[in-house]
């Protein structure tokens, strides 16, 4: 056989879609009774779902998920929860922490009310924003962008923060 028989490549046949001389009317069957139709028009309805007709369902390209750059998406996400004033944490979570602490450290059992809990709340995340700041700096200073576990524990003796409860 010579060479350029053996490289020539079969290619994919295309599949021809006719637009209905008809529409079909909401009270008739979505299946058109035309009879004329193409053998290629009638390969690709058993193939598949039926189309409506129109030219514009064959043109356009499924979506896709937006990609964004490396790095666009967190500064997206700071710059959203620097504008509001919700809270980060869970309320439901954060009360259940709360009082399996103080579980821990009493043998009584107390009732908390809701808005005790979240001025709790109110005041852990500003304390762990404040926090996370000041190790963010840390970590500038040492020439690097990634925050570490040492950057948190520099902050907190930078700061003198009392450790009652060793956490880091």
């Amino acid at each position: 056989m010579p060479r350029a028989q053996q490289r020539k490549k079969k290619t994919p046949k295309k599949r021809e879609t006719l637009i209905p001389a008809e529409t079909p009317s909401s009270s008739q069957k979505s299946r058109p009774t035309n009879t004329s139709l193409t053998r290629s028009r009638h390969l690709s309805e058993q193939s598949g779902p039926v189309s409506n007709g129109s030219p514009r369902d064959d043109q356009t390209p499924p979506t896709r998920k937006r990609r964004y750059r490396p790095g666009t998406r967190a500064l997206l996400e700071i710059r959203k929860f620097q504008k509001s004033t919700n809270l980060l944490l869970r309320k439901l979570p954060f009360s259940r922490v709360v009082r399996e602490i103080c579980q821990e450290l009493s043998s009584l059992q107390y009732r908390w009310e809701a808005t005790a809990i979240l001025c709790l709340q109110e005041a852990a995340e500003a304390y762990l924003v404040h926090l996370f700041e000041d190790a963010y700096l840390c970590s500038i200073h040492a020439r690097r962008v990634t925050l570490q576990p040492k950057d948190i524990h520099l902050a907190r003796r930078i700061r003198g923060s009392v450790n009652s409860f060793e956490i880091f």
